[in-house]
């Protein structure tokens, strides 16, 4: 089993961003001394639920920071970005991290993110199987156009994808690692319904399943997933990866009254400065009744508690890696002293 953090970033009430950014990079610098597998960025634009804006960069300050421990995006928002460009930065990574970085990508929401970065309600709504698509070339062909001849650069090809250009050379190539052989970077993709799940399957990509989803939510995933992949003529097992949040204390009421005094603040604040791209309503959750959701779902409590948990999950699921949010309490100290903790009185326990 392998365990690993989720840094979102959060800008907690009273806090700066500067602040907020500071914890990421401790978080990820204590997850390698705490003997933790990975870290997993996440990306948001214009609110203080995150104040990552670009994942694969904060990752490539991770992996100059680290020497062991695997980096990856949870997510890149593949339809604010030029697929080929995202792929460039991969292939960068991979390389010179000698293939410490893992590539997740997913369709993020439809803010209005959207508007500003020029993809529209159409790059959500519809392009992200074709963006993923070319994407997946990039990292996998040596050269890479999408329509034959064209030479009249950027704008929708005869095919009626997003992108349209003339074949050019993938440099660097991912797949030359240092000896001139290898794979390319590991691609993940965030599934939030059974059609992301499908899309994913389709292409025998392991998911990114959410910290909202319990473990028999989580386990009809992964069927659904198997049994697409094996209809596509794809292996049915893959390295999933789970995301949660993880507080430890010596008693589970402690975990769980840090986690509800500080989290709810945070997830009203952020979650209110999302603004849809086209004026639709949103539901958004209660933050104290999503906190206790949380705390229910997750490793929060005791060591003990978190290593049954984990390892129910896994058995349940058939999962075997975690991304678990460890900076619930808002603060450098704590968030710290959870990694250390997770690691010398969790991880041991696990399989």
């Amino acid at each position: 089993m392998r365990v690993g953090a989720f840094v979102l970033a959060a800008q907690f009430p009273g806090q700066g961003q500067g602040e907020a950014l500071h914890r990421a990079v401790r978080t990820a610098e204590v997850a390698e001394e705490a003997g933790l597998d990975s870290v997993w960025i996440a990306e948001h634009h214009f609110v203080p639920y995150g104040v990552c804006p670009s994942a694969v960069t904060l990752a490539a300050l991770l992996l100059g920071r680290t020497r062991r421990l695997r980096v990856g995006t949870a997510v890149s928002v593949l339809p604010s970005t030029h697929p080929v460009a995202l792929g460039e930065q991969a292939a960068l990574l991979h390389l010179t991290s000698e293939g410490r970085f893992t590539l997740g990508v997913g369709r993020g929401g439809p803010w209005v993110d959207l508007e500003v970065f020029g993809g529209g309600l159409d790059a959500y709504e519809n392009r992200f199987p074709q963006d993923l698509d070319l994407l997946r070339r990039w990292l996998t062909e040596p050269r890479v156009g999408t329509a034959p001849g064209l030479g009249t650069g950027a704008g929708t090809d005869a095919a009626g994808e997003r992108y349209g250009f003339r074949e050019v050379a993938v440099v660097p190539r991912p797949s030359e690692a240092l000896d001139g052989e290898g794979n390319g970077p590991e691609v993940i993709v965030a599934c939030t319904s059974p059609a992301s799940v499908r899309l994913a399957a389709e292409r025998g990509l392991p998911m990114l399943l959410g910290m909202h989803c319990g473990d028999e939510d989580k386990a009809a995933m992964v069927e659904l997933w198997r049994r697409t992949a094996r209809a596509a003529g794809r292996s049915p097992e893959a390295g999933h990866v789970s995301a949660g949040v993880c507080q430890l204390a010596d008693r589970t009421a402690d975990a769980r009254e840090t986690l509800l005094k500080a989290m709810p603040g945070w997830l009203k604040q952020g979650l209110d400065a999302h603004v849809t791209v086209d004026g639709r309503q949103r539901a958004m959750r209660d933050p104290v009744a999503y906190t206790e959701l949380l705390c229910d779902l997750h490793p929060v409590g005791t060591p003990e508690l978190a290593a049954d948990r984990l390892a129910a999950t896994s058995e349940r699921t058939g999962i075997t890696r975690f991304a678990l949010l460890t900076e619930g309490s808002g603060d450098l100290a704590s968030t710290e002293e959870n990694l250390r903790r997770l690691g010398a009185e969790v991880v041991p326990g696990l399989g």
